[in-house]
């Protein structure tokens, strides 16, 4: 292919629009998968060899980067992280196109990130056609463990993905989001600043009566079990 042949590609790439793996071959320069197997590979006390191999896989990461092995990346290189990030163990990027990590992001294990989907004809999937679409996290949100992230989706400044969850819409900041599909439940207020404090189960028991030594039961939003804090 020429070079006029890439930026039509490109292009097409750009847009949202369906692409062949053979036609996106000129890429494949961008795969950083020698470098993420040794990372995964490398023992969490060699900190520094850590970090210098998150600088040669990532396209950009900030500071206090906190990634634990092992995590899997299509490229790694399209993946840009702001400072003081936590991933845990078994977080998939599958970056044909960017995903953007704001600061203070926090991510649960084994979620999925993926910016590309296939058409719905199987005719259209060969030689994998498919189409990519970039993410972006913004600051401070905190996704839930087994949370698949689809194409084309941003998540608002400080919400919150529940457990389980699969987000093929954008998140507005500030919410408590969850479900598959993905929905708002509701707003982050600043009665969160108070949840889960002595001052918060004091007020709870008050609220039903019960002794302050009688454990107060509560139900989970995401799911209706009953649950005892």
């Amino acid at each position: 292919m020429t070079d006029a042949d890439h930026e039509e590609v490109l292009g097409r790439i750009a847009e949202g629009l369906v692409y062949t793996e053979s036609e996106a071959a000129f890429l494949a320069p961008g795969r950083r998968a020698d470098q993420i197997f040794e990372y995964n590979r490398t023992p969490p006390g060699r900190t520094e060899e850590r970090r210098a191999l998150l600088l040669e896989i990532f396209g950009s990461v900030g500071e206090r980067t906190a990634l634990l092995a092992p995590f899997h990346a299509a490229f790694g290189s399209n993946v840009h992280i702001g400072d003081d990030f936590f991933g845990n163990v078994n977080l998939t990027f599958v970056d044909d196109v960017d995903i953007r990590i704001g600061n203070d992001v926090m991510i649960a294990p084994s979620v999925t990130l993926t910016t590309t989907g296939h058409p719905v004809h199987p005719s259209r999937r060969a030689d994998f056609g498919r189409f990519s679409e970039p993410i972006h996290i913004e600051d401070k949100v905190w996704i839930g463990s087994n949370a698949v992230i689809l194409p084309g989706v941003r998540i608002g400044y400080g919400s919150v993905i529940g457990a389980g969850s699969v987000v093929s819409r954008s998140i507005p900041a500030m919410s408590v989001a969850l479900g598959t599909p993905c929905r708002v439940i509701r707003a982050i207020t600043d009665e969160d600043l108070t949840t889960r404090t002595a001052r918060h189960r004091g007020a709870r028991r008050a609220a039903t009566g019960l002794p302050s030594h009688e454990p107060v039961a509560a139900v989970r939003a995401d799911s209706g079990e009953i649950i005892r804090p």
